[in-house]
């Protein structure tokens, strides 16, 4: 298995540039993509070989592409502790950046690159129980800093409650005024089934937590018994086990409900035509966000709300003309 990681604006390049750190960490890889010979670090296998390409001078080049508008966070990969452990030609900028201006990015600018960017890459995405509905909850227990990790017991079971709590979500809405369709949980360290099955069972008794009547309750488990590795002084603790979880659930329709609404107040402004048609967008593209946008709301709504899952009923509540 082969994955391919592809990291696109400031955060994106940022959070790269520190993962790809961590996983030479993890597979004892050098900044410069070579490898011990005894391989002690990575614990002798070849699992390295999902994330990275192995070239004939022994040197391991991440499977990654990493893509901007503007130079300045790339330069800082290109000359940075790690600049030597990446192919040149994954590192793909601009002259310029859009201005947080959707269209200057889509139309113009953006449109000079995306061709190079392609040729890069193939992307696959995972199927979900309803296609249109494809935005996973990422969530990871415990973020913690050094000084708790020593007064506080991590449990199997307590970080698995934790992946329930709004304050561990990379997004912020709150999955208890939500419904679950699919939850997969991923563990590293000490971890063991028994503990694992009775930590679900806990989750699947509490009132707070619900699934959706229309598709099955169970949980995608996986679990890397090697233990959690950290930036050497990082700000997170290394500790004994952690679980990160992916998860569809309908609680995130509140942000994009919170952009919807900040949608709607730039368009009463009149501003957003203004903006956008200096970069070649039409208004009739801009209406058609607009619907498409409110729609993705209604069918989290919808689907939170039903008791059987039935698509061509959910096409009549979108669009009832």
């Amino acid at each position: 298995r082969e994955c391919i990681s592809i990291h696109v604006g400031q955060a994106g390049v940022q959070i790269g540039n520190a993962c790809w750190e961590l996983y030479c960490l993890e597979h004892g890889i050098q900044p410069d993509g070579q490898m011990p010979s005894d391989k002690t670090i990575g614990g002798g296998d070849d699992s390295f070989n999902t994330f990275f390409s192995e070239t004939g001078a022994g040197k391991h080049v991440p499977r990654a592409v990493f893509v901007d508008l503007e130079p300045t966070v790339i330069d800082e990969v290109r000359t940075g502790t790690y600049r030597q452990l990446f192919h040149p030609e994954q590192l793909i900028t601009g002259k310029e950046d859009a201005a947080n201006n959707y269209a200057r990015g889509h139309y113009t600018i953006g449109k000079e690159i995306i061709d190079l960017v392609l040729d890069r890459i193939q992307f696959q995405t995972n199927l979900v129980p309803y296609p249109r509905i494809h935005f996973p909850l990422a969530t990871y227990a415990p973020v913690i800093s050094a000084e708790k990790a020593y007064h506080e017991q991590l449990s199997v079971a307590e970080i698995t409650n934790a992946c329930f709590e709004p304050a561990n979500q990379m997004v912020k809405c709150d999955p208890r005024h939500g419904k679950y369709m699919a939850c997969c949980l991923l563990y590293r360290g000490d971890v063991v089934p028994k503990d694992v099955n009775a930590a679900i069972a806990t989750i699947k008794t509490k009132r707070t937590i619900q699934f959706v009547d229309w598709c099955p309750t169970g949980f995608k488990v996986g679990i890397n018994y090697q233990p959690p590795t950290v930036v050497p002084g990082g700000d997170l603790a290394k500790v004994q086990r952690a679980v990160c979880m992916l998860s569809n659930t309908t609680a995130v329709a509140e942000a994009w409900a919170r952009l919807d609404h900040k949608f709607d107040l730039i368009r009463i402004m009149r501003r957003l035509e203004q903006i956008v048609l200096m970069e070649r967008m039409r208004v009739k593209s801009i209406n058609l966000c607009a619907v498409l946008l409110h729609s993705i709301v209604l069918e989290l709504s919808y689907l939170c709300s039903v008791n059987v899952y039935c698509p061509k009923l959910l096409i009549k509540v979108m669009f009832p003309f």
